[in-house]
């Protein structure tokens, strides 16, 4: 009989102690508690309705107490609202905290549209009170004497808050940096200035206000190194210079070559002539048998013609020997 009294006792302290169990996990009463022994006050009601709206109550509580603590006049419907955005509400109250500890004029929808623009509202603010320092790439520039410098400098920034919606960011402000540099050695006589007078990159570049429409202000350029590179103009010239040998040697072979078609031509047309000479020789004896024949050139005359010619071999013969014998002659008178 005693166990089948204590059995309905035990059965309603197992039904609390799960009905306790839900409403403490549903309802945040140490949540509560640590709120209130804080001087932060919110209701119990309020932590059920967030619950309801899909928020997590210890991420609004926690920052909340942060702020309080702080100083900072906060309520939970700010920060719930920034929650659910999709922002990061501890990041931008610690970030509110800083700037107040650093008397930096910060307002909290400033840094919750700051946190929702995908920034570091804790970075920015943090750069605000200790510049940061970007270093850029190695940059290759040529002077008007034709060296390439390749000079590499340090950018200290500090970010401008005011523009860090909507303003460019690091790469904008590496880019401007480095067109700068390129522009001012492109612009010197000569390398040598640029060697011996590395500070008027620097004034240069911060003359032309690099910094306009981005989330940074520039505070220093340093230019950390300058080395000497190749001779871009000696290196041009010798390829201009191999250019027009290569397109003259082409002209040259193109001229050859037309004076070789040239000369085949030639001595095609002089094997063409002889040809008809040949030919007409061949013809000369026909002629003299056609005028023997037909007695327009009598025996008489045939035979004066072959003396004339006899006489007139005799005598090229006798050119020909006398030129031959003109070297022994400058012997003897020697």
């Amino acid at each position: 009989m005693l166990e089948s009294g204590l059995l309905p006792l035990v059965l309603m302290i197992v039904v609390a102690l799960i009905v306790l169990s839900v409403f403490f996990s549903f309802v945040p009463v140490m949540l509560w508690i640590s709120a209130m022994a804080s001087g932060v006050r919110i209701g119990i009601i309020t932590l059920v309705a967030m619950r309801l709206r899909r928020v997590y109550p210890a991420r609004i509580v926690n920052p909340l107490i942060k702020a309080r603590k702080a100083g900072l006049e906060l309520d939970t419907n700010q920060l719930e609202s920034h929650y659910l955005s999709g922002g990061n509400v501890d990041r931008v109250v610690d970030a509110l905290v800083a700037a107040q500890r650093a008397d930096i004029p910060l307002g909290f929808e400033r840094a919750a549209a700051i946190d929702l623009a995908g920034r570091d509202v804790l970075q920015a603010v943090q750069m605000s009170v200790n510049p940061k320092v970007i270093e850029t790439p190695v940059v290759a520039a040529v002077a008007k004497d034709g060296i390439e410098l390749k000079a590499k400098a340090k950018v200290t920034v500090r970010a401008n808050i005011d523009r860090l919606v909507g303003g460019a960011g690091e790469e904008t402000i590496i880019a401007r940096v480095g067109e700068g540099i390129v522009s001012t050695i492109g612009s010197s006589n000569n390398h040598k200035e640029v060697l011996e007078n590395p500070d008027r990159i620097s004034q240069t570049v911060l003359n032309k206000g690099l910094d306009a429409g981005t989330a940074f202000e520039i505070l220093s350029i340093d230019i950390a190194d300058v080395d000497v590179g190749k001779n871009i103009g000696a290196q041009l010239q010798t390829d201009q210079a191999e250019a027009d040998k290569r397109i003259a040697q082409a002209k040259a072979e193109e001229r050859r070559a037309m004076a070789v078609a040239t000369e085949q031509e030639m001595k095609a047309r002089v094997q063409e002539m002889k040809a008809k000479v040949v030919e007409s020789e061949a013809e000369v004896p026909l002629a003299l048998s056609e005028a023997l024949r037909s007695g327009k050139l009598g025996v008489m005359d045939y035979y004066n013609l072959q003396n004339l010619v006899a006489d007139t071999t005799m005598r090229e013969s006798f050119g020909h020997t006398g030129d031959k014998q003109k070297p022994g002659e400058d012997d003897q008178h020697k």
